[in-house]
Formats: C-alpha cells, sequence, structure tokens
C-alpha cells in the first residue's frame, strides 16, 4: 500500500509547475513530476525532497523527462508513474506553450503545436489516467487553464482556441466522473510571473503579476478540501485589474 498519494505534474520543471509541487509535497503528496528538462527537474525534485514532506527514500520526488507531443508519450508517462509509485491520485495538467502572433500571421503548424501542448496531451493523459484514478480514495484531476480560457487577447489566436479547448472538455470531464467521486477542477489565471510570460511580454511590470506560489496555493485548496461544497472553476485575476471584468 502506498504511504502517501501521488501526484502527477506535468511542466514541473519550473514557474507554476515547480511551485505547485513543492506546495503538494508539503501537503502530503508524493510528487511525479513531468517535463522536458531534465535539468530543471532535478532542481524541482530536490526542492520537494527539501520539504521534508517527502522525506525517505520511499516517498522521495520521482522524475519523468517527457516531450508530452510525442506520439504514445502521455500514455507510456502514466503507465511509468504507476509503475514507480503504485497509483496515482491526483493529476495536474499544467505543461503548456504560448504563441505571440497575430491571426493572419499564424500558421497551420502554428496552431497545430499548440493545440498538441496545451489541449491534447492533457486529453490523453487524464484518459490514460482515469483508471488508477478510479482506484484512488479522493482522486482530482486539476487543469491549468488561463484568463483566455474564457476571454480573447489579441495576438493570442492559437493559444486562446488551445485553453478555450481545455476548459471545454474539462467541463465534460468534470459531469462525466462526478459521480464516480473523481473532482475535475479548472484554474484560469491572469498575468503570472514565469519565464513564459515573460517572454510574450517583455514590457509587462513583474511588480504586479501573480506569484507561481499563488497559484499553487490554490492548487492545494482544491485538492485537500473534500466537503459538500465543490469548486469548478478558480477564476483567479491580478491586484491590479478591475474585478469581474
Amino acid at each position: 500500500m502506498r504511504s502517501k498519494p501521488v501526484a502527477l505534474i506535468t511542466g514541473a520543471s519550473r514557474g507554476i509547475g515547480r511551485a505547485i509541487a513543492v506546495a503538494l509535497s508539503e501537503a502530503g503528496y508524493r510528487p511525479a513530476l513531468a517535463a522536458r528538462s531534465e535539468e530543471g527537474l532535478n532542481v524541482s525534485a530536490g526542492l520537494c525532497n527539501r520539504t521534508g514532506a517527502v522525506a525517505g527514500a520511499e516517498t522521495e520526488a520521482l522524475m519523468f523527462p517527457v516531450d508530452l507531443t510525442d506520439d504514445g508519450a502521455p500514455e507510456r508517462l502514466v503507465e511509468r508513474v504507476i509503475k514507480a509509485a503504485g497509483g496515482i491520485d491526483l493529476l495536474v495538467n499544467n505543461a503548456g506553450t504560448v504563441l505571440s502572433r497575430s491571426f493572419e500571421e499564424t500558421g497551420a503548424d502554428d496552431w497545430d503545436r499548440q493545440m498538441a501542448l496545451n489541449a491534447r496531451a492533457p486529453f490523453l493523459l487524464t484518459r490514460a489516467a482515469l483508471p488508477a484514478l478510479r482506484r484512488a480514495p479522493e482522486a482530482a484531476v486539476v487543469n491549468i487553464g488561463s484568463v483566455v480560457s474564457f476571454k480573447g487577447y489579441e495576438k493570442q489566436v492559437a493559444y486562446t482556441a488551445s485553453k478555450h479547448a481545455l476548459a471545454g472538455w474539462t467541463k465534460v470531464l468534470a459531469r462525466e466522473v462526478s459521480a464516480e467521486g473523481i473532482r475535475v477542477h479548472l484554474i484560469a489565471p491572469g498575468g503570472v510571473a514565469t519565464d513564459m510570460a515573460r517572454n510574450v511580454r517583455p514590457d509587462i511590470d513583474e511588480s504586479g503579476l501573480i506569484l507561481p506560489e499563488e497559484i499553487a496555493r490554490a492548487v492545494v485548496f482544491l485538492v485537500t478540501h473534500r466537503g459538500n461544497a465543490v469548486i469548478d472553476v478558480l477564476d483567479i485575476h491580478r491586484a491590479g485589474k478591475m474585478p469581474f471584468a
């Protein structure tokens, strides 16, 4: 029997994914970290292990270097995690990429790359993980969307479409598995202080951006509060933005 619930976190080599992994380690989860950068995963695993919540060889953070856009990669990742950790209790679909390009400048290849990582990969991961999640006593899926899961910004057509797609299938899955006790959540943050945000908006004032740790605390809240209340979507905006805009 597993001594700790297992959380598979994608995009865990930096930014929001790394912050989520550390926060879940502190909350008592054993993190299974997936990303393309093995170097970044090493740093994240070290941070997780130093929290003390995952101390001990049998519960230390697991690392899975992977490109989720490769054919069959999502399914193989789930198999590897289950083999190494004994199951999956929580899946956090965080890996993503952004493209800043106008509608007319966006090509078919641009569109396909955004969809492949931001919408298709998490769909395939979740589908592959469902049998394991059904065996977990308190299973959950947390999808990290974006403000553009519901809105549209200039020069983000493919990214916006991919995040709309993620939100769409999240809603369907939540309805289909709710009777089985699997909770499915969507977090839709505005600007977060990450490398991705800096690359898209190098002119932005970072002092007002949401911190990755704030998103991580929201994830922990969602998965550790299992009362009668269920939160479907967390719409998180910067303090400097107009509420309910």
